[in-house]
């Protein structure tokens, strides 16, 4: 298949495109910039300028392949729910280069928008009522899917390598200014997490078995608590482990008090078996282990 691919460049989107091209695809991939034109051209994959700011420009190379997978998105939480609704815009341009044609339109998400209180988040529930304006992405690809489009979802858990790690990254920074390793409460919430190889993998078997509504999970672990992370972070900088309450959590944290105390654990029992996915890649307390705390993250 001839594979459009947003957030091309990015953290994920840069290691699909190997899994892709190695198994015979070929992928266009969106950039905004000419650093990013070359380096989707020393990759392999041919380039298609775009931006999420104009949904159009993807809707246009969405209707030059035979299936897209979307995994951009901006990653600017001062205005996550503008961006939740940014997102929602541009789904809904590529669905409509989509509509009727059983061409694949693969959507990313996050394991939350499976979650009910008290229970491990699964693959066959959406919860609507979930505060976490990300459900938007959902939302519209379930009206994308009632409209012709063969939508299905990846979401994701913390994805990780020694470089990255979802959420953690920005904890990192957290640690370093504050110059304590800090934990929600007791630290028994749990974060699901998947070495990023794996979610490629995940990427490109959902994107080739095509089975359009099905939600699938990127999960390798269920569930880390958060004082296991914060220790190895502590340990990795050479910072105290530090109980933080929740009436201190949004000062300390700032952004990222809204998401340190949840309990996020999630399930990908049906993904795996769906699919044939078995993840094998590091797990995140290895990779937090085996980091460059010196660098800057």
């Amino acid at each position: 298949m001839r594979i459009f691919l947003t957030g091309a460049t990015g953290f994920i989107g840069s290691k699909i495109i190997p899994e892709l091209l190695a198994a015979g695809h070929t992928v266009l991939g969106v950039t905004r910039s000419d650093d990013g034109a070359r380096a989707l051209e020393a990759a392999g994959a041919e380039v298609h300028r775009g931006s999420l700011e104009e949904p159009n420009t993807l809707r246009d190379g969405a209707a030059k392949t035979d299936a897209v997978i979307h995994t951009a998105f901006d990653h600017n939480f001062a205005n996550f729910a503008a961006n939740c609704e940014k997102d929602r815009q541009v789904i809904r341009a590529m669905g409509s280069a989509l509509r009727g044609s059983n061409r694949p339109l693969l959507i990313t998400s996050g394991t939350g928008m499976g979650s009910l209180p008290g229970k491990a988040a699964t693959e066959d529930v959406f919860n609507t009522e979930h505060p976490n304006p990300r459900k938007a992405s959902e939302i519209e690809g379930a009206e994308q899917l009632d409209a012709g489009v063969a939508v299905s979802v990846v979401r994701l858990p913390q994805v990780h390598d020694t470089f990255r790690q979802g959420l953690i990254s920005p904890l990192i920074a957290v640690a370093r200014e504050k110059g304590v390793s800090g934990y929600f409460s007791d630290g028994q919430n749990r974060w699901p997490a998947a070495h990023v190889l794996d979610v490629a993998r995940l990427y490109r078997l959902a994107i080739e078995q095509c089975k359009p509504g099905s939600r699938y999970h990127a999960v390798a672990e269920q569930g880390i608590p958060a004082r296991d992370i914060a220790e190895v972070l502590g340990k990795g900088m050479g910072l105290p482990v530090k109980s933080i309450p929740a009436s201190e959590a949004a000062e300390h944290f700032g952004w990222l008090g809204g998401f340190v105390g949840l309990d996020m654990w999630a399930s990908s029992e049906w993904t795996q078996k769906a699919l044939g996915w078995h993840p094998t890649g590091l797990t995140l307390l290895e990779d937090l282990s085996r980091m460059d705390y010196s660098a800057q993250h």
